[in-house]
């Protein structure tokens, strides 16, 4: 069984990534859809950990590679359950450009929303970077970010 964390900030790409492993028959969840996010009014977005809890153990068992995808407040309680923590990421210029001009996620649009990002950057990545067993740069072609990836499993 191999259950792999794709995490980093809003714009370096875990969707995208997400969606090129689902291209190729890989499992994949982007936590960001699909009710895996608390709904309990908390300032810090939250895994709902009976649901996240539930996919790894499916997994478990059935010993098929999973990709999830996430930067959550209590990802770090579900660590000693992925073989791999990987963290997404690309200079600050990059990833405000990407957030930008995407059309497929509105946030960061608003002055307030790049601030956030800009903020979590510089407090958030560092605690992500030293959790992580992998660190890729996703500058570098979605091919090879996706292969990098898929040599993990």
């Amino acid at each position: 069984m191999t259950v792999i964390l794709v995490t980093g900030m809003s714009g370096t790409g875990k969707s995208t990534t997400l969606e090129a492993l689902a291209r190729k028959g890989f499992r994949t969840v982007d936590t960001d859809t699909g009710g895996w996010i608390a709904e309990d009014g908390n300032a810090e977005r939250q895994w709902r950990e009976d649901r996240i809890d539930a996919l790894i153990a499916e997994h478990e068992r059935t010993r098929e590679p999973l990709f999830i995808a996430g930067t959550v407040w209590n990802q770090q309680d579900f660590y000693p359950r992925f073989d791999h923590i990987v963290l997404l990421s690309a200079p600050q210029d990059v990833i405000l450009e990407r957030i930008e001009t995407r059309d497929t996620n509105p946030f960061g649009k608003s002055r307030e929303e790049r601030d956030r990002v800009i903020a979590d950057i510089e407090e958030i990545e560092p605690l992500l970077r030293e959790s992580a067993t992998v660190e890729i740069d996703t500058r570098q072609p979605l091919a090879d970010v996706v292969a990098k990836l898929e040599g993990l499993v």
